[in-house]
């Protein structure tokens, strides 16, 4: 017997497809070997995140590549570089943060592709594997810090990141491979995916700044997986990418299902996704088996993040 009715099927639809000229046919990755081995892999992209002017940036992380693609669904390379990324957010001064699972937090210029270390650790231990990272509106970044944790080994760790004091907290590090991130609506809740537990995690703020009742908001079956990105509308409505399921969730904010958006017939590894477009209206998927940038359009907007006001 099911707790709740069955959500909603909506279907998403290709916005853009890597072209030829950018997928890395047959070129050596020690990722790919890694985590995808035995297979063909020509890019892998995730961390899906809009500039000022509408432009969707991606991350290919088995190639160190940013890539962009504008309005128009034309694709261009922005960086190439030693490492790789995961995940990227964009700050209000412009530049995009990327979360490196090799390199920590770097800060991307977009104009030139020049990439400048941010955090590289803390306290003298390398970070594990960072993964993917989150805005508050007070400028504060929130990020994870995977690695190969896991069932086996639930150590992966939440992070805090003060850029001007340049100061890091550590949050939680008990997670269950901790992945995607976001706040509520009220910035007083942190959620937070954890792939290989199937499950999202929600970690209560208190005013200093501390986390407490560390619980978990929704428990996820099935795919090949777990949750990925996360994002939240003006709602409160939490989307989940659930990578290797092929699809994104939408639950309400007390964790009711409303839709299940459907990308299955692109691709089961639906890693990320982003609100953009009109009035924030159109929601971005990363289907990363595929090369493919899905889209679907909603009947609530996304909530505005710290990143520009006009994306």
């Amino acid at each position: 017997m099911s707790l709740f009715a069955p959500p909603k099927d909506l279907k998403a639809e290709v916005f853009a497809s890597l072209p030829d000229d950018l997928r890395l046919v047959g070129k050596p990755s020690l990722w790919v070997d890694a985590n995808k081995p035995g297979e063909k892999v020509d890019s892998f992209l995730e961390g899906p995140s809009f500039d000022a002017d509408g432009n969707l940036y991606l991350v290919d992380i088995p190639y160190g590549r940013i890539l962009k693609v504008d309005p128009a669904g034309t694709w261009s390379l922005v960086a190439d570089y030693d490492g790789w990324p995961n995940g990227l957010k964009f700050h209000r001064d412009g530049r995009a943060f990327i979360a490196d699972y090799r390199r920590g937090i770097l800060a991307l210029d977009p104009a030139s592709g020049a990439i400048e270390e941010v955090f590289t650790g803390r306290a003298s231990e390398s970070f594990r594997g960072c993964n993917d990272l989150f805005f508050a509106d007070d400028g504060l970044l929130y990020f994870t810090d995977q690695g190969q944790t896991g069932l086996q080994d639930p150590t992966g760790r939440v992070f805090r990141a003060d850029l001007e004091s340049r100061h890091l907290t550590l949050l939680l590090n008990s997670g269950v491979s901790p992945n995607g991130l976001v706040m509520d609506r009220a910035q007083r809740q942190l959620y937070v995916a954890m792939t290989r537990g199937n499950a999202v995690w929600r970690l209560i703020l208190q005013a200093d700044g501390s986390v407490s009742k560390v619980g978990i908001f929704l428990q996820l079956s099935g795919g090949h997986s777990g949750p990925d990105g996360l994002a939240i509308d003006q709602e409160g409505n939490i989307y989940v990418a659930h990578a290797g399921m092929g699809c994104v969730w939408v639950f309400s904010p007390l964790g009711e299902p409303i839709w299940r958006i459907r990308c299955e017939e692109i691709g089961l590894t639906t890693t990320n996704i982003a609100f953009g477009g009109p009035e924030r209206r159109d929601l971005y998927i990363t289907v990363s088996d595929a090369g493919v940038v899905a889209r679907v359009t909603l009947p609530t907007p996304g909530q505005p993040l710290y990143g520009p006001a006009s994306a």
